[in-house]
């Protein structure tokens, strides 16, 4: 992500709340009365839910999500086979699950337990009125929403709830989501960041965009987000320049938006990827979603990767300006089944970075050996690099709001992948977090772990940040001894209200940790 986000960046870089819900028709949940009945409960064999006829609310979703037609989310209603997993249910209710299929490929740091992660189809508490997954493949969508696809490797929440995911979806649809400004299309605005022009956007917030909307498969924004991506495009890299004036009328000046951001661009080419797996074709685009991600890896790989070895943060540094928060080995390990030509070259770089991230910037000499808390900025060495930004001026280099991200991005690579390496590193941050507390996580820290909050002082010593407490909560997935943690970072975000670090950037972060601890942020291809 831009690092502008949080402060000034020099011009080159670019269970009770639920029962009380229940009891009185779901209210507090905002949920219509007609949907909150009891749910089986795993276990109980009553042979699961039917599958809704109609596939979901015809007018796109619920009244509070969306325009009619355009928004919100088109759901099946539940598996069309129903059943509880595993042992649970009587003779004549419920598959027994299988615990995942056997994986094949990957490398010799992959688990031996494979990489197809457990798609058996979950009964729910009764408390939550959206059945659970997965929901039955339909005409012109392959996964429609709730999937609930638990890999067997990770450990998921034990009470969370589709709802949650919706709600959070159509909250951060209303606060962000606009026309306004977009020449073509629609784009996601940042309506209070601290620092930032009010009402901007940045190319960071559409890649964000794309991920959400298609796994809540809302292929009409998804589609607007690319159109309007599509008038902002870098003529030197063919990826979108990363920062955008509120009114569309050009690039922000102070600091440059010219220029692309490596994080923004591979969330959007792995969204592409899952959208030619969710609808196919091209939708509204000009182009096929998959030839439109093959062009969008294929610029990644020439003009943000350097050496063959090192994420750039953009059209510019080398391997002295290393962010660590947007290294995605479960991206680059899809990108090189994507773009054969480089397939040797992605692994190159998991490889390199992997070891960059394990044994570099978490070390001894940055104090930071027994926690993870990686710097935002470091060299190939894994120095903290406050001069990332050359002569334009100094770079972070503490655990702030992009290396908060760190944990969930390397996190699914073991859920999905069974990358070793992987858990080596969030098995660190998670020791961390979860000794700390889900209730005294803060919005920053030193390497060594003392508190280094930025937003959450004075009158917001008690608001949280979504970015920090999810991410954590997604890496302590890896291992069921954290499932407690799991289960409090989940009931945080999912309450909707830690916001501290900007309506734009803690709604997305809330929306992507309850996607992935509900099994609904999943790598398609596998499927």
């Amino acid at each position: 992500m831009n690092s502008a986000r949080r402060f000034v960046v020099p011009q080159r870089y670019a269970g009770v709340s639920r029962l009380i819900a229940f009891l009185t028709g779901c209210a507090a949940l905002g949920a219509p009365n007609a949907g909150c009945r009891p749910q089986p409960i795993a276990g109980y064999g009553s042979g699961g839910n039917a599958a809704s006829a109609s596939g979901g609310s015809s007018t796109g979703g619920a009244a509070s999500g969306g325009k009619t037609g355009s928004g919100g989310i088109a759901s099946s209603g539940g598996a069309s086979s129903g059943g509880a997993p595993g042992t649970g249910g009587a003779a004549t209710g419920g598959a027994t699950g299988s615990g995942g299929g056997a994986g094949t490929g990957g490398n010799g740091n992959d688990a031996a337990t494979g990489d197809a992660p457990d798609a058996t189809a979950v009964d729910l508490p009764p408390a939550c009125s959206t059945p659970r997954g997965p929901a039955a493949k339909q005409t012109a969508m392959s996964f429609p929403f709730p999937q609930n696809r638990q890999s067997s490797r990770c450990s998921y929440p034990v009470a969370y709830c589709n709802d949650d995911v919706m709600a959070a979806y159509n909250q951060w649809k209303t606060d962000t989501v606009t026309k306004d400004g977009a020449p073509a299309g629609r784009r996601v605005k940042r309506p209070n960041e601290p620092g930032l022009e009010k009402n901007s956007t940045v190319s960071e917030g559409i890649g964000y965009g794309m991920l959400l909307a298609v796994y809540m498969n809302d292929q009409s924004l998804f589609d607007d987000l690319w159109l309007y991506e599509q008038k902002f495009v870098d003529g030197n890299t063919g990826l979108m320049n990363w920062y955008i004036k509120p009114d569309g009328s050009g690039l922000e000046a102070s600091p440059s938006g010219a220029g692309p951001a490596t994080d923004a661009d591979e969330d959007m080419a792995f969204a592409l990827i899952m959208a030619d797996k969710q609808w196919g074709g091209k939708g509204a685009l000009a182009k096929n979603y998959i030839d439109i991600a093959k062009e969008t890896i294929g610029n990644i790989w020439s003009h943000e990767i350097w050496d063959y070895h090192y994420i750039r943060p953009g059209a510019w540094g080398d391997s002295g300006a290393i962010n660590p928060s947007y290294f995605a080995p479960a991206y680059y390990k899809l990108f090189a089944k994507i773009d054969t030509a480089n397939a040797t070259n992605w692994m190159t770089v998991v490889d390199t970075m992997y070891d960059v991230l394990n044994n570099k910037a978490v070390s001894a000499s940055n104090g930071n050996q027994s926690n993870g808390l990686v710097p935002a900025w470091c060299d190939s060495g894994g120095k903290p690099n406050g001069g990332a930004f050359g002569a334009s001026g100094p770079s972070p280099t503490n655990y702030q709001y992009d290396s908060c991200r760190t944990p969930f991005r390397v996190g699914l690579d073991w859920c999905w992948n069974g990358d070793t390496r992987a858990q080596t590193y969030v098995k660190l941050t998670s020791d961390f977090f979860s000794g700390k507390t889900v209730a005294k996580i803060v919005d920053g820290y030193d390497l060594n772990g003392n508190d280094h909050p930025q937003f959450q002082t004075g009158n917001n010593a008690q608001v949280q940040s979504a970015a920090f407490i999810g991410p954590a909560g997604v890496g302590a997935m890896h291992d069921p001894k954290y499932q407690t943690f799991v289960n409090d970072a989940y009931a945080t975000v999912a309450r909707r209200q830690a916001l501290v670090g900007g309506t734009y950037y803690d709604d997305s972060w809330t929306v992507m940790s309850l996607l992935m601890m509900t099994g609904n942020f999943l790598d398609y291809t596998t499927y």
